[in-house]
């Protein structure tokens, strides 16, 4: 697979990330992401921190930004069928750049209109297609490629489970050659978007 953020996050074996939701309280929300040996990879910054409605940051474990996702509104927006959100990273210039864009379906109150509630997410320059299949809020969920192969799985941990009814701490395992910061930023959209940590 080709990375769509970065090679440097790109590992040649499975991987299984934990997530662990920010309280607002505290600092603003968002969540932090730790591998194995519970040092933090990634860190997602929402409304919360950013005081911007409808735009997340991506950072890696020493706060570097790496993806800046905004959701597209206004008059587009109120015509279409779906939600855009669209992912950008820096070139070493500070110019951003297009690298997704995710769409989440609009609920239409019209009968006439079809329903698709599946998320669909293309990147950019590549043209590869993904989408999430499953309910995030449970937990239960997972990305697929256009060849509907699994790139990545959501799930509650069963000993967080045993222990408590929260869905604030989950993994997130990756498959080989998957670019992780792009699942992660998938990720940052679907907690946004179901009113999560990120979500003001």
């Amino acid at each position: 697979m080709i990375p769509i953020i970065s090679k440097l996050y790109c590992s040649s074996s499975q991987v299984v990330f934990v997530v662990r939701k920010r309280p607002h309280v505290v600092s603003g929300g968002g969540f932090v992401v730790t591998n194995c040996s519970q040092n933090v990879v990634f860190r997602v910054d929402g409304c919360g921190v950013l005081g911007i409605k409808g735009e997340l940051v991506l950072r890696d474990g020493d706060g570097g930004a790496l993806l800046l996702i905004r959701r597209k509104a206004g008059m587009v927006e109120a015509l279409s069928l779906h939600k855009k959100w669209k992912g950008y990273t820096f070139d070493y210039e500070g110019s951003q750049k297009v690298v997704f864009t995710l769409k989440e379906p609009l609920s239409h109150p019209c009968p006439c209109v079809p329903r698709n509630n599946a998320i669909k997410i293309s990147t950019e320059p590549s043209g590869s297609c993904f989408e999430v299949k499953g309910y995030f809020p449970d937990r239960d969920c997972t990305i697929v490629d256009s060849t509907n192969n699994v790139i990545a799985q959501i799930a509650v941990r069963k000993e967080v489970e045993e222990l408590m009814s929260s869905k604030d701490l989950y993994q997130v395992l990756v498959k080989p050659g998957v670019d992780q910061a792009f699942v992660f930023g998938i990720i940052a959209v679907l907690d946004y978007i179901h009113g999560e940590s990120t979500r003001c």
